[in-house]
């Protein structure tokens, strides 16, 4: 067991290496905006919810059709990531990292690995539940797909994907500033509160 733990450690390690050497172009850049979906300053949030709007009426004002909308995405990603890592030391300055920006760095990128860690186990244990319980894996997709079918149906498309984009944005945030923990705990007052009426009035 101890050598098991042992070799996913050095493995996470590897992988967060990898990827902190890849993603060193962007590092400044990474660590700014780490510094927003973070809320390190008050105003942080209602920037976020800005610039998200913004875009959002953008797109909803140019309406343009799903191939010219992935190909923009795409062109703006491939220019991203050719003149980021060459203009990020000019903006942010060429200066050396301090330890606290290499430690939250390396953070970042090890959250990150987790992070494509949990999604591959959450995707094999749903090709095992295929394979183990085919009835009860039909059952999850076909409920699932439709509960997503009919919310796609109710709400706008784009109005949805904007609701998305910004909790996720939001999400990181909250966390931080345990807004999630707070609201987690009332919910789970409120539930036992009606459980133990419920309980009252059988017996």
């Amino acid at each position: 067991m101890a050598e098991g733990d042992n070799k996913s450690s050095n493995m996470l390690a590897q992988e967060t290496a990898q990827l902190e050497e890849q993603l060193q172009g962007w590092g400044e850049v990474i660590l700014a905006g780490d510094q927003v979906v973070r809320w390190e300053k008050p105003w942080f949030p209602g920037a976020l919810i800005g610039a998200t709007t913004l875009v959002f009426m953008l797109i909803y004002y140019l309406d343009p059709s799903v191939l010219t909308g992935l190909s923009g995405s795409v062109m703006l990603l491939c220019l991203a990531d050719y003149l980021v890592p060459t203009l990020a030391p000019r903006i942010f300055g060429a200066h050396k990292w301090t330890t606290e920006q290499q430690q939250r760095f390396h953070e970042i990128c090890g959250n990150l690995v987790k992070t494509q860690r949990r999604v591959l186990g959450w995707w094999k244990r749903l090709f095992t539940l295929k394979e183990e319980k085919p009835k009860a894996y039909f059952a999850l997709v076909i409920s699932s797909l439709l509960a997503m079918a009919f919310i796609g149906q109710q709400v706008h498309n784009l109005f949805l994907t904007y609701l998305i984009v910004s909790f996720l944005l939001l999400l990181p945030g909250m966390n931080q500033h345990g807004v999630i923990t707070k609201y987690t705990a009332m919910a789970k007052r409120e539930i036992n509160k009606l459980l133990k009426q419920k309980e009252k009035k059988t017996e």
